[in-house]
Order: structure tokens, then C-alpha cells, then sequence
């Protein structure tokens, strides 16, 4: 029981790190004028000898935003292999709407999809809607917080033991608390973070967390280098994991604007 119950948590903490190359990447140009602009971030490594690696990220991200409102999707694939093992196979999508309510008021929907086989991971689909508050927005500096209710099914590859039973799918009630920035520092350097808690409503006291903040230098009009760390926490990962995982993570990106 002890084994299918560190097996749910892993999962759970593996795929919450799903998010963190999302977060890294260049944001995709946001200008209200009402039309589709693209973005591209790819990053590849290799390694042969005494200990053979091979590592894929290629993340696209598209938005269209207007003078009240913003639609983002975005879908992401990672893969990589280690000495004979495949450590990472992971597949996601994702969509956000928000619209103002008011020039400080705003309303947020989002819709994800995930398939992550190594932990055990056929499925999940969560949903999520909530309102949130433009605490600074201009041309340079834009700071959102931001809360609402979340729910999450997941479904796995092998039936895993879950909340007492062996089960084939689980689903779980989750609070959705968020703050986020956007900074221009320079004509060329941009700084994004975002920092979100998740209370579980199922198993009250415990929680997970996430922090990304990310450091963009564009070298052209459509091409830029990124820098970003991602941190996750989660209050009971489940015996033998630990609660705390950290990521640094680099790329380049092309805009299609």
C-alpha cells in the first residue's frame, strides 16, 4: 500500500514539473491588437562515451490578445534517454483564457491535458476557473494575483493503489492561488516569474507549490537566448522522494510574429 501511495505522489511531483520548461521559455509576443503571433523554443543534448544521454525539448506556444481579453495555448515534448533508459517521455497541452471584468478585475479559465509514461501517467485532464486582480499594469511592469478552484483526474497506465483502494483513475478538488509578473528591464531583457500554492481539498493539510522565474535576451527581432530556474515543493512527496525539486533550464527561441 505504502508502494502505490509513493508511486501516486511521484507521479504527482514528476508531473508538476511538466510546468517548469513551460514557464521557462520566452513568452510569446503579447500586443493587443487582435491577432495569432507564435513562438518556438528548442533545446537538444547528447553525450557518448563511458555514459550515453540523449535529452529533447521542443515547446510551442501561441496567443492573441485584445484590449480586454488574452487566449494562450501552449503544448510541450519531452524526452530523454539514459544509458539504455528512458527517463523521460512526456506530452502536454494547454489552454488559458482571461478576460477583464473591469480595468482591475479579471477572469481566468484553463483547460490541460498530460501523458507522462514513465510515471505511470495515462492521463490527466484538470480544469480550472477563478478571478484575479492587475495589481500594476503598464507598458513595462505588469503584477497579477489571482485565485480559484481546480479539479484534476488522472488516469494510469497500471492501476495504482489510491486513498485505500486500487484504482485505475483518481480524481481530487484543488485551490488554485497565484501570483505573476512581467518585466521589461531593457529594450532587449525581459524577467517573468510566477509563483502558485495548491492546497488539496481532498487531504486537507497538505499542498504543493511551485516558483519560475525566467530571464529572456533577445539577440534578433525573432531569435533569443533564455535562463530560467523553476522550484517545486510538495508538503508530502511520499517515502523515499523529497519534498523539494529544483531546475535550471536554457534554450533558444524563434518568434513568429
Amino acid at each position: 500500500m505504502q508502494f502505490g501511495q509513493t508511486r501516486l505522489r511521484t507521479s504527482t511531483a514528476i508531473a508538476a514539473l511538466l510546468a517548469a520548461p513551460l514557464m521557462a521559455s520566452a513568452q510569446v509576443t503579447l500586443k493587443p491588437d487582435n491577432q495569432w503571433r507564435y513562438l518556438l523554443t528548442a533545446g537538444a543534448n547528447a553525450s557518448t562515451g563511458n555514459s550515453k544521454s540523449t535529452a529533447v525539448n521542443v515547446t510551442g506556444e501561441a496567443a492573441r490578445v485584445s484590449s480586454i481579453d488574452k487566449w494562450t495555448f501552449i503544448g510541450q515534448a519531452n524526452y530523454a534517454r539514459n544509458d539504455g533508459t528512458t527517463d523521460t517521455e512526456r506530452y502536454a497541452l494547454g489552454t488559458q483564457y482571461t478576460r477583464d471584468l473591469t480595468p482591475t478585475w479579471f477572469g481566468f479559465g484553463t483547460a490541460d491535458a498530460l501523458r507522462d509514461k514513465p510515471a505511470n501517467i495515462s492521463s490527466r485532464t484538470s480544469v480550472a476557473s477563478g478571478v484575479g486582480y492587475h495589481l500594476i499594469r503598464n507598458e513595462r511592469n505588469n503584477f497579477d494575483v489571482s485565485g480559484g478552484l481546480g479539479y484534476s483526474r488522472d488516469r494510469y497506465d497500471e492501476p495504482t493503489e489510491v486513498d485505500g483502494g486500487l484504482r485505475d483513475t483518481y480524481g481530487r478538488l484543488e485551490l488554485v492561488l497565484a501570483e505573476e509578473s512581467n518585466h521589461k528591464l531593457t529594450d532587449t531583457t525581459s524577467l517573468r516569474q510566477r509563483l502558485a500554492v495548491f492546497p488539496n481539498l481532498r487531504d486537507t493539510g497538505e499542498y504543493r507549490a511551485s516558483f519560475d522565474t525566467n530571464l529572456t535576451v533577445a539577440m534578433t527581432q525573432d531569435m533569443n537566448l533564455t535562463a530560467g530556474v523553476s522550484w517545486r515543493y510538495n508538503s508530502d512527496p511520499g517515502i523515499g522522494v523529497k519534498k523539494t525539486d529544483a531546475m535550471f533550464i536554457t534554450g533558444v527561441s524563434f518568434r513568429f510574429d
